[in-house]
Order: C-alpha cells, then structure tokens, then sequence
C-alpha cells in the first residue's frame, strides 16, 4: 500500500515483531514440551533470548536442552538481524526521509481549498510559482519531485508519487481541494487524471494541458473546465508581439500577480444589486470590466443598469486595496 510508505520507525515495528515472535515461539515450546506454567516459560524463553545465562526454574529434559540450543540459534539469528536492519535504517538516512514523507503527508492532510498540481515540468514549475506569489497553498504530485532551487519559491507540500493513481490523489486532498492543475507529459495520462479527479470530486475546477489537438475534446469528456496548449498559446503570444506589442506589454501588466498597485481580480458576489446602485467606481476606484452569468457567459463592458445577481462573478481593475473594498462593497 502507498500509506506504508509514510509510516515512521517502519523498521523498528519489524524488529520488534521478530522478537516478539521469537518470545512466542520459546513460550510455546516450554509449556509444550516442558510443560513448564505460563510464567516460567516466558521467564526462561527471555533469560535464553537476552543471553543473561541464568538457570531455569526447572530441571530441562533432552528434548528441551534440544529446543534451547535451537532458541538460542534463533536468538542470535534475530539479534544479528536486528543490529544490521535498525542501523541501516538510521545511518543511510531511510528513517529521516521516512519521516519527513510522514510529516508531509499529515501536512497535506490539513489543507483546504488548495490547488492540486499533477506534474513539476515547465508548466506544473509556473503554474506553482504563480500561485505562490499569489499566496495560495498548492501541493505537488510528481514522481520525482525535483526542489526548486529558487530560494524565492518555496515548495512546502509535494509528494513523490504517480498522480494518476487514485490513492495519490487522495493523499493529495482532492475531496477538499478547490482546483486541479496537471501538466502531465503525456495526454493520455492527464485524461486519467482528469476522469479521476472529476469521480473523487464532482466540484472541482480542472484545468489541464494538452499537447495534440485531437485531445482536446476527450479532456472535455472527462471532465476538464479549462483546456491549454503551451504550444499553442506561445505561438499566439510571439505573433501578437509582432502585431499588437504594446497591447502584449499592456495584458501582461494585467496579469502581474505580484502587484499591489494594479492588478485584474474575479469577485463572486454574495447578493444581487445593479451596477449603478453598486457606485463601485466611485466607492472604491476599481473599474468593473465585465460580469460571468450564472449560465457561464461574460458579459464584457457592462452598462451601469445591469442586474448582477448573487452568485455571480465581477472581473474587476484595480488595485489590491481598491479590489479588496470592491468586494466588500458585493458581500
């Protein structure tokens, strides 16, 4: 099972159960074959294992001089065992990496609302640090899960396993988790990936990357809100810096998350009132540039008079205080 792999002293629980095997196996054998009472067989099965050397509390027949000789080859069997087995655990840094996975999971355990990230290549690496200059918790699902050695960008929630396995997503909190990234390699496995997410969390916004057209539309099937292709996006991106370069410059400027001073936000509004009774323009100084209906469409440029209802979601201008106000003034 996946979980074993985050269970600390791993080791230590196997040495102690072969010792504790060992001490059922002496019992049994003295009260079998000595028929010595319970307490005297433990008491001289642990004198034999412990290599103390002291006499019994009975006189021993051959049969049981037999046993004891086989019990005490047995002892040094599991003691040599033991020794080798705890010391490799703890000097080659098994336990240590054991234990940081343990804690990480425990970790993981108590996010909510994070965003899940299947895959640290180019895409999954931008996507995190994206959301980590927005401050959003995220955790990533990669399998060999390289640290990034920005020591502005800090990783604190991963773990090294195959995020299209069912368990790995669990472990990842995808009942709780609000978003899923992934930008897995290859199509086909971010199909998977997308079918299981959708099945362990209904409500889950998923977007994921493709790299063929033909598979766009199975990611719809399974179950994606957002497909993008890399490929595609940076072709558009040099062609419109070719065409439109100061437009470019101006939309990047929009999508700068690590501005306080200007930035373009979604606000999901708690009840229903017109723009114009909302005066949010002059109340905050954050321009509203459009509405998302509650059936999905935008409406870009709204007129003053437009009914927003509650539920619904304002793409604001602005800056971070000014955005902050607005929302406060659609609560």
């Amino acid at each position: 099972m996946i979980a074993q792999r985050y269970r600390p002293f791993r080791k230590v629980y196997y040495a102690i159960s072969l010792f504790a095997v060992a001490v059922l196996t002496g019992t049994t054998g003295y009260v079998v074959i000595e028929h010595f009472p319970l307490l005297d067989a433990v008491y001289m099965t642990v004198a034999v294992l412990s290599t103390v050397g002291y006499a019994g509390p009975h006189p021993l027949s051959e049969a049981g001089k037999v046993f004891t000789i086989l019990l005490i080859v047995l002892d040094l069997v599991v003691f040599a065992y033991t020794i080798a087995l705890i010391s490799s655990y703890f000097l080659e840094g098994e336990f240590s990496q054991e234990y940081k996975l343990y804690n990480m999971k425990k970790s993981i355990e108590g996010l909510s609302g994070h965003v899940i990230i299947c895959g640290f290549g180019r895409n999954g690496r931008e996507a995190a640090r994206t959301l980590y200059e927005s401050g959003k918790k995220f955790a990533i699902l990669e399998k060999g899960f390289p640290q990034p050695h920005d020591e502005s960008f800090a990783v604190t929630h991963y773990l090294q396993e195959d995020a299209t396995r069912d368990e790995t997503l669990k472990l990842a909190g995808i009942e709780k988790a609000s978003a899923l990234i992934t930008t897995l390699p290859e199509d086909a496995d971010n199909v998977f990936v997308v079918l299981t997410a959708r099945e362990l969390n209904p409500n889950i916004k998923i977007i994921s990357r493709a790299s063929q057209d033909t598979s766009v539309r199975k990611l719809k099937i399974a179950g994606a809100n957002n497909i993008i292709m890399p490929d595609k996006v940076g072709g558009e991106q040099m062609a419109n810096m070719v065409l439109n370069p100061d437009i470019k410059e101006f939309v990047d400027l929009l999508n700068a998350q690590n501005s306080t001073e200007f930035a373009i936000r979604e606000i999901e509004c708690q009840k229903s009132f017109k723009l114009d009774e909302l005066n949010g323009w002059q109340k905050t100084g954050a321009t509203v540039l459009g509405v998302k209906t509650d059936s999905g469409e935008y409406k870009l440029n709204p007129a003053p008079g437009t009914q927003i209802k509650k539920g619904e979601r304002l793409i604001a201008m602005g800056s971070v205080e000014q955005l902050q106000r607005l929302k406060e003034l659609a609560q």
